[in-house]
């Protein structure tokens, strides 16, 4: 494993992955305040000084050094415009293992950015980092995040039946997975 790793941006083919600055604030703001784009999230939608606390926090996790070390980057599209954000957090320095998800604005959904973002940082965890393992967990209502596993090459590993008390209701939990040698197979 390649570490410490210091962020720099990633491009795709339409994305870049980008770190969050100060002028994305109302971009992020539209989009975690937003109840829809909240509904599958761990978290209800968002005040707006939660979000300035929030674009602080997270602009300053530039660095993959230890357990528990995450980015979130904003993904913009062809014309620089903030479109979502992905997480990549280490979940395991010995086992190799990292996780993944993303969130999409209403305005960047439907367009295959958060699989071609993923797909970036994909190529980053079983490229450059060395990892062995990445995996998503998500709320398997989400049909739209579900999809995005599939078309990522990820095996729908585990479905825990009322998984947690979330939002005032038991929710499930997917579990969605990939291997190093999987991911180069796909090339």
């Amino acid at each position: 494993m390649t570490l410490p790793w210091d962020f720099h941006p990633l491009h795709g083919e339409r994305v870049t992955l980008d770190a969050l600055r100060d002028d994305d604030y109302d971009a992020l703001l539209t989009m975690q305040s937003d109840p829809e784009v909240c509904r599958y999230l761990l978290y209800e939608a968002r005040s707006p000084e939660k979000v300035r606390e929030v674009l602080t926090r997270d602009a300053a996790a530039l660095r993959l050094a230890e357990k528990g070390d995450y980015l979130q980057p904003a993904i913009r599209d062809e014309q620089g415009v903030f479109v979502g954000t992905m997480y990549f957090t280490l979940a395991s320095i010995e086992d190799r293992t990292a996780e993944i998800g993303w969130i999409l604005a209403p305005h960047g959904q439907g367009k295959g950015y958060a699989t071609e973002a993923a797909g970036v940082l994909l190529d980053l965890a079983f490229g450059e980092l060395g990892l062995h393992r990445v995996y998503a967990e998500l709320d398997p209502r989400n049909a739209a995040s579900v999809a995005i596993c599939t078309r990522l090459g990820m095996r729908h590993e585990a479905h825990h039946i009322e998984h947690m008390w979330l939002k005032g209701e038991w929710t499930d939990t997917g579990h969605y997975a990939i291997l190093e040698r999987e991911w180069a197979a796909r090339a």
